[in-house]
C-alpha cells in the first residue's frame, strides 16, 4: 500500500511535468491520508495539463457519504477497470500524483521501523492516480484521489508486499490519453525495475502525521 510520502517542490514540479501554471504549494515532507495532495490531470478539453489539489481517499461520484474516501486511499491494480469504486475514473478520470518517494512501515517484533523509498537517478516520480468530483446532497463538493499500488518489486518486498504503481515519464502522456485503451492502462501498472530504486530507514518521527518536515526524510543507521 502507499499511506505516506513527500511532495517535491513547486519548481520541480512545473519543469517535470511541463506546466503552465502552479498553485501555491508549500513542501511537504510526511503527507497523510485524507490531507490534500498535488495531482497533476489534463485541462478539460485541451491537451495541457494542470495541478490541481484533491483530498487524499477517492469518493466514488455514486457515494452517499463522503466518508468512504477513508477507505479509498489506495486502489489495487489487479481488476481496477471493473470495481464499481474505481472503473469510472479509470476509464475516465486519471492523474498522476507526483513525489518525492513514499513511506513504508517494517513491522518487528519491538516496533513498527519506518523506511523511505525513491529513485537513485532523480528525485521526483508520479503515483498512478484517480480523481473523482463528489457532491453532496447539500451540495458540497469534493474533488479526491487514490492512488493504484501493485506488488512489491525485490527492493521494496523486503519490507512490504505493496508498493504505487509508478509510472515512467515517457508514460505520462499515455496515462493521461482520455481515448486510451484499457489494457494499456493495465501494462502500466506493474512493480518499477528495483535496480532504479532505493530504500532507507528513517527516523520514528515520521509515525507522526503532525511531524512534517525534513528530518523525516533524513536516513538513519539501521538497528
Amino acid at each position: 500500500m502507499c499511506g505516506r510520502f513527500a511532495l517535491p517542490t513547486p519548481e520541480e514540479l512545473a519543469s517535470h511535468f511541463n506546466l503552465k501554471k502552479m498553485p501555491e504549494l508549500e513542501p511537504r515532507y510526511n503527507i497523510a491520508p485524507s490531507q490534500d495532495v498535488a495531482a497533476v490531470r489534463l485541462m478539460p478539453g485541451t491537451p495541457d495539463r494542470e495541478l490541481v489539489i484533491l483530498k487524499w481517499g477517492l469518493i466514488p461520484f455514486w457515494a452517499k457519504d463522503k466518508k468512504i474516501g477513508y477507505k479509498m486511499i489506495n486502489a489495487r491494480a489487479e481488476g481496477i477497470a471493473g470495481k464499481p469504486a474505481f472503473r469510472a475514473a479509470f476509464r475516465y478520470r486519471r492523474c498522476l500524483i507526483p513525489a518525492l518517494g513514499f513511506f513504508e512501515w517494517l513491522h518487528t517484533t519491538k516496533t513498527k521501523q519506518p523506511y523511505f523509498v525513491m529513485l537513485k537517478e532523480t528525485d521526483i516520480l508520479a503515483f498512478a492516480g484517480l480523481w473523482e468530483h463528489w457532491q453532496g446532497e447539500d451540495g458540497e463538493i469534493i474533488e479526491s484521489c487514490t492512488i493504484i499500488t501493485t506488488g512489491a518489486n525485490q527492493t521494496v518486498c523486503k519490507i512490504h508486499d505493496r508498493m504505487p504503481a509508478i509510472i515512467e515519464p515517457g508514460q505520462y502522456e499515455n496515462w493521461l490519453d482520455p481515448q486510451a485503451a484499457n489494457q494499456a492502462l493495465l501494462s502500466m501498472l506493474k512493480p518499477f525495475p528495483d535496480q532504479q530504486m532505493v530504500v532507507y530507514p528513517v527516523g520514528l518521527g515520521v509515525n507522526n502525521p503532525k511531524n512534517d518536515n525534513p528530518d523525516c526524510l533524513a536516513e538513519i543507521k539501521d538497528n
